[in-house]
């Protein structure tokens, strides 16, 4: 019996992700049988005792048959506008189908400005937790209406994972158009699913490069991604397909028998040091000397001026910036207690040698999560 497995089917609050193609198609925008197939999946676990939030694709891939686009558009007013038709269909045909179970819901739209500053990620975490506590099931979308390259997520299998650990989930689904992750192409014959993941880095020699449906951004590279992100803070993973969403989410003693588990092979992290490590927009640079890099990485010490060599990128007290150690390696991320302009004239010197009112650390310790 996997122990992964039996915490998934176990978990108190579960979050799940399902892609655009596995609730739309190109002819026929919404597919109402499988989106209410997967609203019986989530519901039979809801109704088991669990609390679930939804992440689902599909407002752009949904907007695109009343559009009368063929395929999805690669221009980003045709984007949004699909989006912005799309959207106001999925959240009613969620509504509806979750109203035959006396189910309802609340729609959070994210884009990654709400992600990478710490208000808005603290407000989402609240809006998220406020609708559990009052029986509602979120379902969280990237915003697409609004959202621009500057300010997108990227795709919903990485929003997935953050809103998972946002939400404190014990466990993560993400479902797709494959049943799990395979050792080569799962078209070919000689291709074997991998049913269990202790560590991603044993998928060092996969390659999951391959191509998807057409109708969304993502892919097997974006779920392992997703999934190892997830894992290494704490939550167990299961990766399968839609039309295994309701043995994905099968509450017996053994867990879900179907897809690829992830181990959780990391610890739970704070939810400020989460944003750190995977949600916060890095700002800029500061190069470290060899013993500022032992200070911070072995010691877990505060970053002084005199560690530090170099400064790049413009930004302000505050911001996040990575730390780097000598040719250019990242070792850890953190909150700047400087603007870049004020810096040149500290670097390199000891504490006792500046002004008072520079004399605090440039990243203290309670700001700084590794990344190596």
């Amino acid at each position: 019996m996997s122990t992964t497995r039996s915490a998934i089917g176990a978990a108190r609050r579960i979050v799940v992700k399902v892609g655009s193609s596995s609730l739309t198609s190109l002819t026929g925008g919404l597919d109402p049988a499988r989106l209410d197939a997967l609203v019986d999946a989530l519901m039979t676990r809801r109704e088991a005792g669990s609390q679930v939030v939804l992440v689902s694709s599909g407002a752009i891939a949904a907007g695109l048959a009343p559009l009368q686009l063929r395929k999805r558009p690669r221009d980003l007013a045709t984007q949004q506008a699909a989006a912005s038709v799309g959207q106001l269909l999925l959240a009613h045909a969620y509504s509806a189908s979750f109203a035959r179970h006396g189910q309802g819901i609340g729609q959070v739209l994210l884009t990654a400005d709400d992600m990478i500053r710490r208000a808005s990620y603290r407000n989402a975490q609240r809006t998220l937790e406020r609708l559990l506590q009052l029986g509602s099931l979120p379902v969280v979308n990237e915003n697409d209406t609004v959202a621009t390259a500057e300010i997108r997520v990227g795709d919903n299998d990485r929003l997935a994972a953050l809103v998972a650990h946002i939400v404190g989930a014990d466990a993560l689904v993400l479902l797709s158009d494959v049943d799990g992750l395979y050792d080569g192409d799962p078209r070919a014959s000689g291709s074997s699913l991998v049913t269990e993941v202790e560590d991603p880095a044993e998928l060092a020699g996969i390659s999951v490069s391959r191509p998807g449906s057409g109708l969304g951004t993502g892919g097997m590279a974006t779920k392992v991604t997703a999934a190892a992100t997830a894992s290494a803070a704490g939550i167990p993973v299961l990766l399968t397909s839609a039309e295994e969403a309701a043995a994905a989410v099968d509450t017996g003693p053994d867990g879900p028998k179907v897809g690829t588990a992830f181990r959780a092979s990391g610890r739970r992290m704070s939810a400020r040091r989460f944003w750190l490590r995977h949600a916060a927009d890095v700002r800029g640079a500061l190069d470290l000397d060899e013993g500022a890099v032992d200070a911070v990485r072995t010691r877990r010490r505060s970053l002084l001026a005199a560690g530090v060599h170099g400064v790049s990128g413009d930004f302000v007290a505050g911001d996040v910036v990575e730390l780097l150690a000598p040719h250019g390696r990242p070792i850890a991320r953190g909150v700047v207690s400087y603007d870049a302009a004020e810096l040149p004239s500290m670097i390199g010197r000891r504490t006792r040698e500046l002004p008072p009112e520079q004399r605090r650390e440039l990243v203290h310790a309670d700001d700084l999560v590794l990344i190596q």
